[in-house]
């Protein structure tokens, strides 16, 4: 969990005497310091936060080839770290590869999380895939401009425009070519929450995460649009909190 470019978790608040530990993911295009705020805002609780390949501090590493091998890769790092119960917190794509890597787990003879939130996607079971990974830059910028999770005067700078798109182009190839195979569900409690402005996802089908567990599921909507945790952090921080128990 140290902070060189090889490893995929970090910790921006060590808490050893935590009683439990959240893993956070991100969503595409997204990156670990997105959760540093969240650090020390949850009661008896270290948060962990993944970082993918390609920015921040990883930005000359090199993507995996699928999203199961992401996940397994995430899986094998997080593995040694389960000496206390965990849960799973993932937005967006990010709540994808949260499914997987619980699933990795438990085909690892791993426990299963404490509770896994899904945040602003729709079920692994839906996933249509998608073309966005094959458009030129100027429709994978406009696509970031629809969401509204990226800043646009960013991309007005061309050298930054070119390496954010590099790497969320890749996001993008992993959660649209990604496929949920067939698997017994999991058996944790699934938290989903979502933006009730969210232009890509409503209640309704949010609510078909129900279908990826046999345990438990709670829905909970918050003011906002696709990234509602931004404006919203104290909030989504409290509605975390409260499900933690």
């Amino acid at each position: 969990m140290e902070n060189g470019s090889a490893t995929w978790l970090r910790s921006f608040v060590p808490r050893p005497d935590a009683e439990r530990r959240i893993v956070c993911l991100a969503h595409g295009g997204g990156g670990a310091t997105g959760f540093r705020p969240w650090a020390q805002a949850l009661p008896g609780t270290e948060v962990i936060a993944v970082q993918y390949p390609g920015r921040e501090d990883r930005v000359a590493d090199a993507f995996p080839p699928d999203l199961a091998a992401m996940a397994a890769l995430i899986a094998d790092e997080l593995a040694p770290l389960l000496d206390r119960p965990y849960a799973l917190f993932g937005h967006s794509m990010g709540a994808t590869v949260a499914h997987e890597v619980a699933h990795a787990l438990r085909d690892r003879g791993r426990p299963e999380p404490l509770r896994l939130f899904a945040s602003g996607r729709e079920a692994p079971h839906d996933e249509e895939g998608g073309k966005v990974h094959l458009m030129d830059d100027d429709g994978l910028a406009e696509e970031l401009r629809r969401l509204g999770g990226t800043d646009a005067e960013v991309l007005r700078v061309p050298e930054l425009r070119a390496m954010i798109l590099a790497y969320v182009r890749e996001d993008y190839r992993l959660i649209e070519t990604y496929r949920a195979p067939y698997r017994p569900p999991l058996t944790c409690p699934v938290s989903v929450f979502l933006g009730a402005a969210d232009p890509d996802l409503d209640p309704a089908r949010a609510s078909r995460w129900a279908e990826s567990t046999t345990g438990p599921t709670d829905l909970r909507v918050f003011p906002g649009d696709h990234f509602y945790l931004v404006p919203h952090r104290a909030e989504t921080l409290d509605a975390v909190a409260a499900a933690l128990g």
